[in-house]
């Protein structure tokens, strides 16, 4: 019950995701539907699973939640300041390694891509720093949605 089952990504004011980072997208939402945790704390609060909605509106990062029978549970914005350069440096090691699966030798593709998992541990420890006192998210579930942070950021 203290779940999400429903995720939405209002990226309708982006560009369109290059072919990889839609594929980032629909593993992350794919992983994400299929285990997370996500409990919203309070005596007050409607119980789970849940459904959520996140975007970006006036340089914040929104998560809509409501219960799955449409009723609102939380509503939070967060600035995206703290989250900015693990973006930007979140981008740029995909890109790294989105290059080199396709020309590097499979070692120096492990060297990028443990790069790459050391910055999204890192977006994901400050989606959870961000989120404290209003939804509890395991690390699994951080990875995921910071993912889908990235994917809506509009740089």
């Amino acid at each position: 019950m203290t779940r999400i089952a429903h995720i939405v990504l209002d990226d309708a004011n982006l560009p369109p995701p290059t072919p990889e980072i839609e594929q980032e997208r629909r593993v992350a939402m794919f992983d994400l539907l299929e285990e997370n945790s996500f409990v919203l704390p309070g005596d007050d609060v409607p119980p789970g699973p849940y459904a959520v909605r996140l975007s970006i509106a006036d340089k914040r990062l929104v998560f809509d939640v409501e219960t799955e029978d449409g009723r609102p549970a939380a509503a939070f914005h967060l600035s995206l300041s703290p989250f900015r350069q693990a973006v930007k440096d979140y981008f740029q090691i995909c890109k790294s390694y989105f290059d080199a699966v396709r020309t590097l030798p499979p070692g120096r593709i492990e060297t990028i891509d443990q790069a790459r998992r050391a910055i999204h541990d890192e977006g994901a420890r400050i989606l959870q720093e961000r989120l404290k006192d209003k939804a509890v998210i395991d690390d699994a579930t951080a990875r995921r949605l910071f993912t889908l942070v990235c994917v809506l950021h509009d740089g």
